[in-house]
């Protein structure tokens, strides 16, 4: 039996589902304008999926948006208007700093501390990352 043979029999004997390689694909936030302010519909939803405490999100956005902002009944209400490309490159910016890990690119972490300092930590990979808060 050669190389080939056995590499073969070998990926037939693994259970399907680790041999799937799923990117990571978030939700597009549905975002509206109503008056003054911008409703964020599917907020809840996507914290959900991403995994992440949304009072942690709600405070990184207002930051980078340089405005007032609050959660309702699930929905992100901002004060002032904002297109959807806008609130959309801001989540992305936030999955990108607080959600993906910085080596293997899952979305497969959470945080911890050590020594008083907030990491990253991937249960895929096992990377340890400092935040940048």
């Amino acid at each position: 039996m050669n190389y080939k043979e056995m590499l073969d029999r070998a990926y037939k004997s693994m259970p399907e589902k680790s041999l799937k390689r799923e990117r990571f694909e978030m939700p597009k936030a549905q975002s509206f304008v109503q008056g003054s302010r911008t409703f964020v519909s599917n907020f809840s939803k996507i914290m959900s999926i991403i995994n992440r405490d949304e009072k942690h999100a709600l405070k990184y956005i207002t930051k980078q948006l340089a405005t007032a902002a609050n959660i309702d009944a699930g929905r992100l209400v901002l004060k002032g208007i904002f297109t959807q490309e806008q609130v959309q490159r801001i989540i992305e910016d936030y999955i990108r700093a607080f959600v993906l890990c910085p080596e293997c690119g899952r979305p497969d972490t959470k945080f911890i501390e050590q020594k008083g300092v907030k990491m990253l930590k991937c249960t895929a990979c096992g990377a340890i990352a400092p935040l940048r808060e």
